[in-house]
């Protein structure tokens, strides 16, 4: 594990503990010993307000490279989503989670969640990961919205 990329994760965690947008949660995963595994975290995201996406909380893994910040982390929907930029994996398709397009090592956990969370509601139709949704979300647009508003409901907090 690289000492750039833990130092920068523990700065990340100490800023992300001072200030967070409201609703969110970002937390490194808890090894089997008890001890912090800085290079996974659990995120949650909650959907935006006014939007189809609202009430649900969809919980994201990030998986952060050795050469973090110089690459991004990989970041999955657990469960899957129903979205046009989600692979059926999980795996989320955006232009600052991705070295060959838009990612910089300035780009924090913070802008990231930020960054999905604006995904949700506004999908890059010109990028497609889930041709389903893809196609439903083109030529069914009230069916895309009854469905996303079904799946906000199954991801309401308990």
């Amino acid at each position: 594990m690289s000492a750039l990329a833990q130092a920068r994760l523990a700065e990340e965690r100490k800023q992300w503990r001072k200030d967070h947008p409201f609703g969110f949660y970002a937390k490194p995963q808890k090894q089997a010993d008890g001890t912090l595994n800085m290079m996974l975290w659990e995120v949650g995201i909650p959907g935006k307000k006014d939007t189809n996406w609202e009430g649900g909380i969809y919980k994201v893994n990030m998986t952060f490279p050795d050469e973090f910040p110089t690459k991004p982390p990989k970041c999955k929907f657990d469960p899957p989503l129903f979205h046009p930029n989600v692979y059926p994996s999980g795996t989320i398709c955006l232009s600052i989670l991705d070295e060959e397009k838009q990612w910089k090592p300035s780009i924090t956990i913070k802008s990231l969640v930020l960054g999905i969370q604006d995904l949700l509601d506004n999908p890059n139709i010109a990028d497609p990961a889930q041709i389903d949704a893809y196609q439903m979300f083109k030529n069914d647009k009230a069916g895309y919205e009854r469905r996303i508003k079904q799946q906000a409901i199954e991801r309401r907090p308990k």
